[in-house]
């Protein structure tokens, strides 16, 4: 899996010189800058929203009540790391939720992109269908529904396990791997939908290249840390590089 989420990391490379090379650029500034604005308007209601959250739930396990209770420095000091932790987990899932909606819209952005790339790395034409479009966004909104439903499951228990003292703390960390092999997913699926699979196989084909669907979505989102020009270059990066991934993954087979 280490290969494959190198290799994932190095296509994203590969996906700047490729724009560059064929100037795809237009297909990269509309859906970017419509994407930064969504993010920085989603971004700014979490931050102010998140303390409300946190409050409700410390107040819903009583929580606070019990510390007050205790006056212990060291628990206090557990439940302050607790806290950080949990509002990590929920920036994640908030991020999750604006993603797939953002994935459901742009689907045939993303899914031209992701043909163009494969008509120019295999020289061939693949033929404009309104009819195949329209699949594309069936099926992208499937898979993003499939999706989405079974992170709320994985963050869920994360959630829950945000509570418990040490082990709660390394929970983002493992919120932040599972939101990068979905988003990794979701960029993948328009390679597979392109060769035919169905999305039962596309989901057996990419839980057996999860390196790939990981490493994918860990540039993505460490796009997010360069403000504004990261924002726009990130989903049109992403789903470039998952089409050079498998492209380049299938020919060392």
């Amino acid at each position: 899996m280490l290969k494959e989420i190198v290799t994932a990391i190095q296509s994203y490379f590969r996906a700047h010189q490729f724009l560059s090379r064929h100037k795809l650029w237009k297909w990269i500034l509309i859906p970017g800058i419509i994407y930064m604005l969504l993010f920085a308007i989603g971004m700014y209601f979490f931050f102010i929203t998140s303390d409300n959250a946190v409050n409700y739930l410390s107040d819903l396990f009583g929580i606070n009540r019990w510390l007050q209770q205790q006056k212990s420095a060291l628990l206090n000091f557990i439940f302050v790391m607790s806290s950080f932790m949990l509002r990590l987990i929920l920036l994640f899932f908030f991020f999750s939720l604006f993603k797939y909606l953002f994935l459901i819209v742009g689907s045939p952005v993303f899914a031209y992109l992701s043909e163009k790339t494969a008509a120019i790395l295999e020289g061939k034409e693949y033929p404009f269908s309104f009819g195949q479009l329209f699949k594309d966004i069936v099926r992208g909104i499937t898979l993003s529904v499939r999706n989405m439903l079974w992170q709320a499951v994985y963050i869920f228990c994360l959630i829950l396990l945000a509570f418990i003292p040490l082990v709660g703390w390394i929970t983002p960390l493992i919120a932040l791997l599972v939101e990068c092999y979905f988003y990794g997913f979701s960029m993948l699926d328009y390679s597979c939908e392109r060769h035919k699979l169905s999305p039962s196989a596309s989901v057996s084909y990419i839980s057996r290249h999860k390196g790939l669907a990981i490493g994918n979505g860990l540039v993505f989102y460490f796009m997010h840390l360069i403000p504004i020009l990261g924002w726009i270059v990130a989903p049109a990066y992403a789903v470039v590089a998952a089409t050079l991934s498998l492209y380049y993954q299938q020919k060392e087979i």
